[in-house]
């Protein structure tokens, strides 16, 4: 806790008196004794308060090894109460060989109660410093974690992307063209994310910042409408990548490829116990629409990830008045992919 007091004076009633000193202005306090030391150690009291009398060679040495073994981050504070008679120069010098790089602060009795106190609320607030350093260097390294494992998933997403792009390639030019496209919808998805400050952004935001690039100024042959919902980061990478296969095929072959083309991105969400949320996909004002002779890498790629995202098969319609692809799945499974 690092906001209590613990006192070492086993003289009369010197610990009872400071415990009930220190009550007064509102700093809890606990006398202890030799034997209890060790485990109210453990504790992590604030401030360590030790008397003259209590100064002997089984209490110094308990509190050298607290000492020892204390965090990097603290350093207690220790508040030595000495007689006027004590010889004092040697106590300190034995304590700072005791207790090396400790932090000691020494007063002479008798002391007024106004210093004492205020010295001891010094000492509370250098441990509250330590422990603000202490949260720091803990949030610190969890970011560092954190950053750590999310620039190897973009570095492994990066690698897959490439190794999609490359089987699909004809030449050095469409796999220059087709991999920057698809690394600036995932470039595109991460920005979405990040603003949003958390693992998850909304659906409407992640599919307008992929569709973007495809609407010329003044003008979208893409109109997109669904209701808000939050989906978690890699569902939204997904997502991304997917429609963006999308709108290269359309822009290629279908109604991106004729000004007078559109294309409707819709998604729902059922009001069943377990909603499902369907994204629908739907060209028309295209050129006739002819079902490939063959399966591209790009529509195994779909497949593959949007059933694992999904827990179904998407469907892919080439109707001739245009180009349709519904995927749907309950929004419970998305919500648990990483």
């Amino acid at each position: 806790m690092l906001d209590w007091v613990l006192i070492l004076a086993p003289y009369r009633k010197d610990a009872s008196y400071m415990a009930s000193l220190l009550l007064e202005h509102g700093i809890r306090a606990q006398a202890v004794t030799a034997t209890e030391l060790p485990d109210r150690l453990a504790e992590f009291p604030g401030v360590l308060v030790v008397t003259h009398e209590a100064l002997n060679p089984v209490a110094i040495k308990v509190i050298a090894q607290f000492l020892q073994d204390q965090p990097n981050w603290s350093e207690i504070p220790i508040v030595i109460l000495l007689d006027r008679a004590a010889p004092q120069s040697r106590i300190q010098s034995a304590l700072a060989s005791a207790w090396p790089r400790s932090r000691q602060t020494f007063y002479q009795r008798p002391v007024a109660a106004l210093e004492l106190v205020s010295g001891i609320q010094s000492a509370l607030l250098t441990r509250f410093r330590q422990r603000e350093v202490r949260d720091y260097l803990e949030r610190e390294t969890e970011l560092r974690l954190e950053l750590n494992h999310r620039v190897k998933n973009i570095l492994a997403s990066v690698i897959s992307i490439f190794q999609m792009t490359r089987r699909g390639a004809s030449s050095v030019d469409g796999l220059a063209g087709d991999f920057a496209g698809r690394l600036t919808a995932l470039s595109n998805v991460h920005s979405v994310v990040f603003n949003a400050g958390g693992e998850e952004a909304q659906l409407k935001d992640i599919i307008g910042a992929t569709v973007a690039p495809y609407r010329a100024e003044g003008h979208s042959g893409i109109h997109t409408s669904g209701p808000d919902i939050l989906v978690p980061r890699g569902v939204g990478t997904t997502l991304a990548l997917c429609l963006h296969e999308l709108a290269t095929n359309a822009i290629k072959y279908g109604a991106l490829s004729n000004p007078e083309g559109q294309i409707a991105l819709t998604w729902d969400l059922s009001s069943d116990p377990d909603p499902v949320l369907t994204i629908t996909w739907s060209e028309h004002g295209g050129p006739p629409v002819v079902e490939p002779s063959r399966v591209g890498y790009g529509t195994r790629y779909m497949r593959s990830a949007l059933t694992s995202v999904f827990g179904e098969r998407p469907e892919f319609m080439f109707a001739p008045e245009g180009f349709r692809f519904v995927v749907r799945g309950p929004l419970s499974r998305l919500a648990q992919k990483p």
